[in-house]
């Protein structure tokens, strides 16, 4: 592979200058996993404290922070908390993927020189929540505008997700078998991590067997639900020359928005990652070939299985067969969710955080225990809704 093409050459602009480059600079998570003793203000100050110091960086250098899912007024009221009072703001809510499209948005703001240095921050208690009875699990994700439409017939979000997967299996003989073998994978990667919530090793058969949920799901194709948090730091490279840390450059994104009601979405087997990891490879020059390590939205098992077709990993239809034989496992052939996933380490609601913050590690070489040798690239793939939006972003290092 050209260095060039790992660095995410910049490319010529009209008049002929160079965009400036973007670079994450600082990652780090909250405590997560059964987090029963604090707020959720107080995981986003902590994981926004630890990216910070993993920058080299104090709360003073930040002028654009980008958050969603808390509060009225969020982010104004997460700023304030944090002690910032930032010039750039950013709140797009479109799910699980509002942290990669977030990045997208301060990435174009640094590079326009709108903002210098950006904090992506999230931190939720939903299962503390649930478990103190302070709120209820979410059949339905809305009620209103289009949406309405849909719930009183029951269709719930789980359902959806389980449409996806019963669809596939109809159009292209995948079998239950092989979504059960991602949750299998992906609670393998997870019991490299010691920081995951589930490490116990799964069979196909424990998958198969457990409590059904929404056919073809058992419990085990659903993400579990924890609380956590997660941060990073964006800046430009020039600034990040004087930063201690290792940086890993923005190479490509791509957005893509889909639909809310499923009685719209023209194709249930065609997740809309397809147009934003085309937009996303495009920018970044680069194919799938060249990527070493995975970072994918895994609120079910569908979503990965779509995922991986879609961003051309393999062809429409094959991916079950792809990912037989440990692909998806540290040492694998293409290593995806090493950190364990949303399926078994952690997703306390919008999982987008994570996946950048696990793709930071692995391509700095700081995933202890669970490192893919030799990880230049990664490619993060989150999903917002049900398949409603999704947001691809190609990392690499020199």
């Amino acid at each position: 592979m050209g260095q060039d093409r790992v660095m995410g050459q910049d490319r010529v602009m009209g008049q002929n200058r160079m965009i400036e480059q973007v670079v994450i600079v600082g990652a780090a998570l909250s405590d997560c996993g059964r987090v029963d003793s604090t707020t959720p203000f107080a995981l986003h100050q902590q994981a926004a404290a630890r990216a910070l110091a993993d920058a080299g960086l104090s709360h003073t250098d930040v002028d654009g922070v980008a958050s969603t899912g808390l509060g009225v007024l969020a982010p104004v009221e997460l700023a304030e908390y944090l002690g910032l009072r930032p010039t750039w703001t950013d709140s797009t809510s479109v799910g699980g993927s509002a942290w990669e499209v977030m990045l997208e948005h301060a990435a174009d703001a640094i590079r326009a020189g709108t903002a210098t240095t950006v904090l992506l921050v999230y931190g939720s208690t939903a299962r503390s929540d649930l478990k103190n009875r302070l709120r209820t699990a979410n059949l339905s994700l809305s009620s209103r505008g289009p949406s309405q439409f849909e719930v009183p017939w029951g269709h719930t979000l789980i359902a959806k997700y389980a449409m996806t997967a019963r669809r596939h299996m109809h159009e292209f003989g995948t079998t239950i078998e092989q979504l059960a073998n991602i949750a299998v994978d992906t609670r393998f990667n997870a019991g490299l991590n010691p920081d995951a919530m589930y490490r116990e090793p799964l069979t196909v058969d424990d998958v198969l067997a457990a409590p059904m949920v929404a056919t073809p799901f058992t419990k085990l194709h659903c993400c579990i639900r924890s609380d956590g948090g997660g941060a990073v730091v964006l800046t430009s490279a020039r600034r990040a020359a004087d930063l201690p840390g290792r940086a890993v450059r923005v190479l490509g994104t791509g957005t893509a928005s889909n639909v809310t009601t499923m009685s719209e979405w023209a194709d249930f087997t065609r997740s809309p990652a397809e147009v934003s990891g085309r937009l996303a490879f495009s920018r970044a020059g680069l194919t799938p070939a060249d990527v070493d390590v995975c970072q994918f939205y895994d609120s079910f098992t569908s979503t990965v299985l779509l995922t991986f077709e879609a961003l051309g990993f393999c062809g429409r239809g094959e991916a079950g067969g792809y990912l037989e034989g440990g692909t998806m496992r540290v040492g694998g052939a293409m290593p995806t969710n090493t950190d364990g996933g949303g399926l078994s380490a952690c997703h306390p609601g919008m999982r987008g955080i994570f996946l950048l913050v696990e793709a930071v590690r692995q391509l700095r070489g700081e995933a202890t225990g669970r490192q893919v040798p030799d990880a230049r690239v990664a490619c993060v793939n989150a999903t917002g809704g049900w398949f409603s939006s999704a947001s691809t972003v190609l990392l690499g290092v020199d």
